[in-house]
């Protein structure tokens, strides 16, 4: 091989290795950015198939007080993902979820602490709730046309009604909370007795509980 051919093949060598430990390296980069399963994210981010009424975005709820600065869905990704899958099979039945709540910084906790200091309603601060931990959500079903189903009691009604437990219902509202828990439960999450709206993520119970916030745009 002519020794001006040899310099070029040895050159094109050195460039190859170097392209190749570049994109080993980009590669690399790339894994290394993929996003903790406890991150927080913001659902929307993630899905546009979801209703919002954020009620303690609003003085629409118990407290009659608006304690979170702006209406966002802020939860753990495991959650939105067992969310997002749960949601589509509810899109398959003609439904979609409609959320009251999600995650809720300590912070905000603190704040509805403040105005109503009874566990009974809200839970204390000092122990944090699962609400607190981002694995919990406030949740309910609407139809193609965007209306609620009859579930029996409005969001956050603390009564005998609001329980899984309570029989004394019509048979369609029976239903429509039988579906709700059914397809909740098939994605892995909890239901809880007294409120049928409310849903915690059985992989998120062990997390801590958290002041994250975020910012309103």
């Amino acid at each position: 091989m002519p020794k001006f051919n040899r310099i070029l093949f040895f050159l094109f060598s050195i460039l190859g290795i170097i392209s190749s430990n570049a994109q080993n390296e980009s590669y690399a980069s790339e894994t290394n950015q993929v996003i903790a399963d406890t991150t927080f994210v913001n659902l929307k981010d993630y899905s546009n198939d979801f209703v919002y009424d954020m009620k303690y975005a609003t003085e629409d709820n118990f407290l009659k007080a608006k304690v979170y600065d702006c209406a966002e869905c802020f939860l753990r990704l495991k959650t939105v993902k067992a969310l997002v899958e749960a949601n589509k099979s509810f899109m398959k039945k003609g439904y979609k979820i409609k959320l009251f709540d999600c995650y809720r910084p300590l912070f905000i906790q603190k704040r509805m602490w403040e105005i109503v200091s009874n566990p009974k309603y809200v839970a204390d601060p000092k122990k944090g709730s699962i609400h607190n931990r981002g694995g919990a959500v406030d949740i309910t079903l609407v139809d193609r046309n965007g209306k609620e189903l009859d579930m029996g009691t409005s969001f956050d009604f603390f009564g005998k009604e609001a329980s899984h437990s309570y029989i004394n219902l019509s048979d369609t509202i029976k239903a429509n909370r039988l579906l709700l828990k059914k397809i909740m439960i098939k994605h892995n999450f909890n239901s809880f007795d007294s409120e049928w709206w409310h849903y915690n993520l059985k992989a998120g119970l062990n997390d801590k509980v958290s002041n994250t916030k975020w910012d309103c745009n």
